[in-house]
């Protein structure tokens, strides 16, 4: 019986990439709050390198175009070389009007095959419903690119209230658990989407 394979250790894998974006770009927005959250729960993890996508410093016309002008252009150089690179995806969104905003729609119908066959995981918040009606509409649309959403996410109900003055949650230890458990699912589908198009890539 052959044990080489059984006893030879793993090779560890290269930390997945991973892009958080940033979805709101309302004037006031309590965004940067959950941002900075958010990426003190990653900040111990060696299996992420995050880069932030935030749309409050993209500026994108809701045109649409297939030939867009050179300042369109510009726009979306800051933002698609990130998305192709990224393995994995999370989106921190609020819930304006039982949807998400405008300025995330924009950002995903501005691209196809970035999302194809990667994972993405969402941070919500919102008033009671903590944004959840918005993460509801996105999976359909992440569906339709391609992209695997996962089950669990993070979500804040009535989220000014959840963070003191200086940031810090009251009450950390259900969001931090939450946390951790989206982020363990998205790694496992990041690692397994990456392995299995190393050896078989996507097709649409």
């Amino acid at each position: 019986m052959d044990l080489t394979n059984a006893t030879r250790p793993a090779v560890p894998s290269a930390p997945l990439s991973l892009a958080l974006v940033v979805a709101s770009d309302r004037e006031g927005r309590f965004a940067p709050v959950l941002a900075d959250w958010f990426l003190a729960r990653l900040a111990g993890r060696e299996d992420f390198a995050v880069t932030v996508v935030d749309l409050a410093g993209i500026d994108l016309p809701t045109s649409l175009s297939h030939d867009p002008s050179p300042a369109v252009r510009a726009e979306l150089a800051k933002v698609t070389p990130v998305l192709e690179a990224a393995d994995a995806f999370v989106v921190l969104t609020p819930e304006y009007n039982h949807s998400f905003p405008a300025s995330l729609k924009n950002l995903i119908d501005r691209h196809y095959t970035e999302w194809q066959a990667k994972p993405v995981g969402f941070v919500s918040y919102g008033g009671i419903s903590g944004g959840l009606r918005a993460v509801e509409q996105l999976r359909q649309v992440f569906a339709e690119m391609h992209a695997v959403t996962v089950r669990d996410t993070v979500s804040f109900h009535h989220a000014h209230g959840q963070f003191d003055e200086d940031g810090r949650h009251r009450d950390p230890a259900g969001a931090e658990g939450a946390a951790k458990t989206l982020l363990d699912q998205l790694a496992w589908w990041g690692h397994a989407l990456r392995d299995a198009k190393s050896v078989r890539p996507y097709g649409a």
